[in-house]
């Protein structure tokens, strides 16, 4: 049977689902504008039009492989029930292939340090249009001051912030389109930059050449966003809204390299481009919708960060942590411990690096193995899709070449900055490696029975008067599979360590499938008002509220008429009263009468550390702390069955 879940309305291709998609999607990419050029003539020894129109011509070329190739063609169709991202596709493969949870580790974690260093640089880059007006407006204090508020208003919800944002956006890039045209007309041979040959020659001929590697890598940093956002937007709107938006990104390369060509005298008193395209009186005007767009691209990011977190947490990639829904649109979530990390990495990066050039060195080196791990893993999906393995070479072999060459370029960033988030991407990628590796360990200590062989003995104690009722209905949280077994700490709770009396018994099972929106469950009767057990099927992208969800199924059963729920005492049955409920969450700790090995050792004592961080299963689980029981179990070693423990002999 299926829990109710409600889909997103811009799926399907639609004007306003247009307007959203431009919205929701290009906030990192669109805004790269902003700083792409900027960062290219500020590597370059010498500027002249061989270099800009290889520039360009390597811009172009990246949006057009990287960008629409791979991810727009290719990547967006390896969709997860309509869901993108890292996490989906390698949900999409993991039951085939194990061991590439390494490859979405690695890319989960480059992904979220990446998204640390975007709301900086975005936000600054548009606040530095100031300094053309009057070069002593203070940069920082305002961008800490737009980026705190961007942090504090995200707990209150942002559907009436994220309503504009589509029709901003539009605005924004029909902004850099008209402003790139007026200066085309000033210099039309910049068109020559659509020949790869210009590429080719910057990055062979010109001394340094392919160190500018790493700041045209730039232009394409919101790709992997892009693809993330898939199951906001729906695979058509992405890519016809795509078209338009590829559009006025070039057009506006292309001015501000015209620009650059006419005006080479005003470089050193005006760097960056792309304000200095914008007519004088036109400049406030610019400068107030950068500044917009700025703040979008970061909402993107934050919400893409709460989205990757929530799901990494459903694939035990992350210690459970609180989630709050602050307003009632699907899929809006707000995750305060991740919120004010981000909130603090981002006040570390505007106070420390300052200016948006000095970030500009730590940007984009870490998102480049976030797209490396994204191709391998695209090419295991090709492959468990039978495509021939020759396209799949084809396709692996090329894009290992490029985002190889625009890592090895980004390398040179390392001393410059690009350790911090090299830094940021190595503490995120321990954590989920802990974190899923404690969690193995601690399975093999799962020990399970048969519930066959039980059965009888649950009835015995369900009748049995001598017993005190624990609860009229007993409901257990499984770890079992199979609807046969069942935990043997989970008998020895309801059987050895207190008998528990009640009248019927549950056990609950949660299975995280990879259908990111998947809400099924299935009942088994094992006794008739007795035993039941009732199996979850949730999606890695649905909150596990277990306790509404249990309560839905105990409603559908009483309107079936499978079971009565009326209090079984007879002062409260004979006014309809509904019995009670109690539920029991054991917890396995580990006892220390048994050694693990060293690695296993130190994987769980920061696992333990870790735990105590998150919050708990029953929080976890949305059940309502005032029926639960918690009990502690130690985890048992088979070593401890193996002693050969001898017995002497007393003396008389």
């Amino acid at each position: 049977m299926k829990l109710e879940h409600k889909t997103g309305l811009t799926s399907k291709l639609s004007f306003v689902g247009l307007i959203i998609t431009l919205g929701i999607v290009y906030g990192d990419i669109g805004t790269s504008p902003l700083y792409v050029m900027k960062a290219i003539i500020g590597g370059a020894t010498h500027v002249d039009v061989d270099f800009i129109l290889g520039a360009i011509s390597c811009i172009i070329w990246t949006l057009t492989l990287q960008t629409t190739v791979k991810y727009i063609i290719v990547t967006l169709k390896a969709d997860n029930k309509g869901e993108g991202g890292i996490f989906s596709l390698y949900a999409l493969i993991r039951r085939k292939v194990k061991w590439v949870f390494v490859f979405a580790l690695i890319g989960g974690s480059t992904l979220l340090a990446d998204g640390i260093i975007t709301p900086s640089i975005t936000v600054v880059s548009a606040i530095e249009g100031l300094k053309i007006l009057n070069t002593n407006i203070p940069i920082v204090p305002i961008a800490l001051l737009i980026i705190t508020v961007l942090f504090l208003v995200q707990q209150f919800g942002t559907n009436l912030l994220g309503e504009s944002f589509g029709p901003i956006m539009f605005i924004w890039f029909f902004m850099l389109a008209t402003l790139g045209v007026f200066q085309i007309f000033h210099f039309p041979q910049i068109f020559n930059s659509f020949n790869p040959y210009y590429a080719y020659k910057l990055l062979t001929q010109y001394p340094g050449g392919f160190l500018i590697l790493g700041a045209v890598f730039l232009c394409t940093t919101g790709a992997e966003a892009l693809y993330s956002d898939l199951g906001h937007c729906g695979i058509k709107n992405i890519r016809m809204t795509w078209m338009y938006v590829k559009i006025c990104l070039i057009l506006n390369y292309l001015g501000q390299g015209a620009w650059i060509l006419t005006n080479q005298d005003l470089l050193i008193n005006h760097p960056n481009p792309f304000f200095t395209i914008m007519p004088d009186w036109f400049l406030i005007i610019g400068i107030i919708v950068a500044t917009f767009a700025a703040v979008i691209a970061s909402q993107a990011l934050i919400s893409g960060s709460y989205t990757l977190i929530s799901e990494a947490i459903q694939l035990n990639f992350w210690p459970k942590v609180k989630i709050n829904y602050p307003t009632t649109i699907q899929g809006q979530r707000y995750i305060p411990s991740i919120n004010w990390i981000l909130w603090a990495s981002c006040m570390f990066v505007v106070i420390f690096f300052q200016e948006s050039s000095n970030m500009e060195a730590a940007y984009g080196l870490s998102i480049t193995i976030t797209m490396l791990m994204t191709t391998i893993l695209v090419s295991f999906y090709l492959y468990f899709r039978r495509i021939h393995l020759s396209v799949i070479f084809i396709f692996l072999t090329i894009y290992l070449i490029i985002e190889g060459a625009f890592l090895i370029a980004n390398l040179h960033k390392f001393s410059n900055g690009g350790w911090f988030t090299i830094m940021m991407a190595s503490i995120l990628f321990i954590v989920m490696f802990v974190w899923f590796r404690g969690r193995k360990i601690k399975n093999r200590f799962y020990a399970y029975e048969k519930i066959e062989k039980y059965v009888d003995i649950i009835k015995d104690i369900s009748v049995d008067q001598e017993i005190p009722k624990f609860s009229s209905n007993l409901v257990y949280l499984t770890q079992s599979y199979s609807p046969k077994e069942i935990e043997s700490k989970i008998l020895y709770s309801l059987i050895n360590k207190q008998p528990k009396r009640a009248d019927v018994y549950w056990f609950l099972h949660v299975f995280n499938v990879d259908d990111p929106h998947r809400m099924d469950y299935k009942v088994n009767t094992i006794i008739p008002d007795v035993i039941y057990r009732v199996d979850f099927y949730l999606g890695f992208k649905v909150e596990p509220r277990i306790n509404l969800f249990f309560k839905q199924v105990i409603d559908e059963m009483v309107k079936n008429k499978e079971i009565d729920i009326i209090s079984r005492f007879k002062s409260l049955r004979k006014y309809n009263i509904i019995s009670d409920f109690r539920f029991i969450v054991i917890d396995r700790i580990q006892n220390y009468d048994f050694d693990f090995s060293a690695y296993d050792q130190f994987i769980m004592d920061i696992y333990s550390f870790m735990k105590q961080l998150g919050i708990s299963d029953v929080k976890a689980y949305g059940l309502d702390t005032s029926n639960v029981t918690i009990e502690t179990v130690p985890l048992i070693s088979k070593k401890e069955f193996e002693m050969d423990l001898k017995r002497l002999e007393t003396k008389k």
